[in-house]
């Protein structure tokens, strides 16, 4: 194994587990996952066989495995490749289409697919802190409708995409907490619509996932604090956030700047300005 080398991986987590990684030669002898494997390749050119071809990915492509399919895994240049992973439960596939019927199988292993590099993208936010059911809802769903895509199957009706009063419901609820503590079971047992049904009429209806729109309702709350002066360790814990360094990596994903930036920023006007718009603002 050279020196540069690496792989992080989370604990499993609503169906979906996590990691990143960085090979400069060989990586993986044939192994086969019970879960779909859907990746992005982050540099270099990421090589593997699969179903008995050659395939390989270069930066930016997006890379899909079937459930217990035989792969490997090398890099095609001393610079090696990165790449990030998700390993998300067949079970969890099959329920968020609907539970019957056969899975998804996308015939290309590798494609360009910006809609799903999106949604990987999201699945990382924080990574490798962790995240509950309500964002594990947002990244199945959107896993599983990206899969269907590409497996070239039509976009069924679904059961929630007339649910505007529980839509709103969600939203009023999400609205209303003060933490990022609420779950997708919550929402299922108060909106009576499964999470991942929830999790794509939501976005459909109010242009993002429920747990998207939780933190996003947060880091404003964040940033009204932060513009008022508040020490930023407990400006994180009043927005619900773990502790700050959590709060910092979610900042910095949403506004592209850090929480201790924008404080710099934003006391260039003078804290009591600042103060006072803050003041207004919660009015």
């Amino acid at each position: 194994m050279s020196v540069a080398d690496f792989l992080v991986i989370d604990e499993p987590r609503a169906g979906i587990q996590r990691l990143r990684a960085r090979f400069c030669g060989h990586a993986y002898d044939p192994h086969r996952h019970e879960t779909y494997a859907v990746g992005l390749t982050e540099r270099g050119i990421q090589a593997f066989s699969y179903r008995g071809a050659a395939c390989a990915s270069t930066a930016g492509r997006v890379i899909v495995l079937h459930p217990d399919e035989v792969h490997d895994g090398h890099a095609v240049e001393p610079e090696g490749f990165s790449y990030r992973m998700l390993y998300v439960d067949a079970a969890a596939i099959s329920e968020a289409i609907g539970g019957s019927g056969a899975l998804p199988f996308v015939p290309e292993a590798v494609g360009d697919d910006p809609a799903l590099a999106a949604v990987l993208d999201e699945a990382f936010e924080g990574f490798p802190h962790g995240f509950g059911t309500l964002a594990g809802a947002a990244i199945v769903s959107a896993i599983a409708d990206g899969l269907c895509r590409r497996a070239g199957w039509p976009r069924a009706k679904r059961a929630g995409d007339c649910q505007g009063p529980r839509l709103n419901r969600a939203k009023e609820m999400l609205d209303a907490v003060a933490d990022l503590s609420i779950t997708a079971e919550a929402l299922e047992a108060d909106t009576g619509i499964d999470r991942y049904t929830l999790a794509r009429a939501f976005r459909a209806r109010f242009g993002t996932s429920p747990h998207r729109y939780l933190v996003g309702r947060r880091l404003q709350a964040a940033k009204t604090a932060i513009a008022a002066g508040f020490p930023l360790a407990d400006v994180a814990a009043a927005a619900g956030f773990a502790d700050q360094s959590h709060m910092t990596r979610h900042f910095k994903a949403r506004f592209g700047v850090t929480p201790g930036r924008y404080s710099q920023l934003i006391g260039a006007l003078g804290r009591s300005e600042n103060r006072s718009l803050a003041a207004s603002s919660e009015r």
